[in-house]
């Protein structure tokens, strides 16, 4: 259970998921004071070109800062559904730890 950071309302479940692997997804390692180690490396990448060796290290610093911080999520699978300069459009497959179900998430925006 958590806050939205739009609208400040109460927000849990898989919303809450789609919240936090943003968060986790755009802070760049770091950046917060008392956790350092916090975030991942995407803030690196967004804006390199788009060619094979980007991709593959999108890839692994999307499952890299996952797998470190998000506790309710095991990532099985990462699809770029859309990579321009400043922005990723990602769908995340995996299993949502709470209720051990099958989950897929889309529409996971990174800029």
């Amino acid at each position: 259970m958590g806050m939205s950071r739009i609208h400040g309302r109460e927000l849990t479940g898989i919303e809450h998921l789609r919240q936090s692997i943003v968060d986790i997804l755009t802070t760049p390692i770091g950046s917060r004071v008392m956790r350092r180690e916090y975030g991942s490396r995407l803030f690196e990448l967004i804006d390199a070109p788009t060619n094979r060796e980007t991709l593959v290290d999108i890839y692994a610093a999307v499952a890299e800062a996952l797998n470190q911080w998000e506790d309710r999520l095991q990532l099985e699978q990462i699809d770029i559904t859309s990579a321009t300069k400043g922005q990723l459009v990602l769908t995340l497959t995996g299993k949502y730890l709470l209720d051990g179900k099958a989950i897929k998430l889309d529409g996971i925006v990174i800029r």
